[in-house]
């Protein structure tokens, strides 16, 4: 019985196992994830993502940026500060951003290991496929609980696990530097344990809301129910 990394749990059982590697079911939050022994070390993935990942995935990442950006200006009504976790957004979006009076803090362990960054509250959190490669997905929902403002929101771009009886032939699985595969229940899980609010779990995109503190005063009418 292996210890979930995310809920830390231990009702968990075995759930698929390969020539390479042994996936394991978690009861309570719902994620399969790989047996710790067979992570890739650091190095590997160092030198497997040192530049920011793949070049399917950064062309992807400034059209969902700019997207997540426009919905939630339309909300908060002002400029917004926020974290690009996980990958660095290229430099000609970056300035595009800026231009527009917006803050982006950027935090990748390989390419911008920037400690600065993860010392401030922010207004958004976007998570563009990096949930997969968390090893102990614990520390980094701890992290975003910390970061962000009452009433900030996480955006998270993840391949969601929409068909277990079929995780034998998903090719997600193959990736070796893949090791955690959340469902939708896992971000319900995570919503109701921590009192986020699920907005949106469809598609690969789960957005969330963190709750007010009870010392935040908003006025109702400055941000629209989503």
């Amino acid at each position: 019985m292996r210890r979930c990394p995310l809920c830390l749990k231990l009702d968990t059982q075995l759930f698929h196992q390969d020539k390479k590697r042994s996936f394991h079911h978690c009861a309570i939050c719902g994620m399969v994830f790989a047996d710790g022994a067979t992570h890739l070390p650091p190095q590997a993935i160092r030198q497997r993502y040192g530049r920011g990942g793949t070049q399917d995935n950064q062309r992807q990442l400034s059209p969902f940026l700019l997207s997540l950006l426009e919905q939630i200006t339309s909300l908060h009504g002002t400029e917004v500060r926020g974290l690009n976790y996980g990958r660095v957004l290229d430099a000609e979006s970056h300035r595009q951003l800026k231009s527009a009076g917006h803050e982006l803090s950027q935090y990748d362990p390989f390419t911008a290991p920037d400690p600065e960054a993860l010392q401030s509250q922010y207004d958004f959190i976007c998570c563009f496929r990096v949930f997969e490669h968390f090893a102990a997905p614990h520390r980094e929902w701890r992290l975003f609980n910390r970061l962000l403002k009452a009433d900030g929101f996480l955006a998270i771009s993840t391949r969601m696990l929409t068909k277990p009886s079929r995780f034998d032939k998903w090719h997600h699985k193959n990736n070796p530097a893949h090791v955690s595969f959340p469902c939708r229940e896992t971000f319900e899980y995570l919503a109701a344990d921590s009192g986020f609010r699920l907005i949106f779990a469809e598609n690969d995109f789960i957005l969330m809301q963190k709750p007010s503190g009870s010392a935040i005063k908003r006025d109702p009418n400055s941000c629209p129910a989503l």
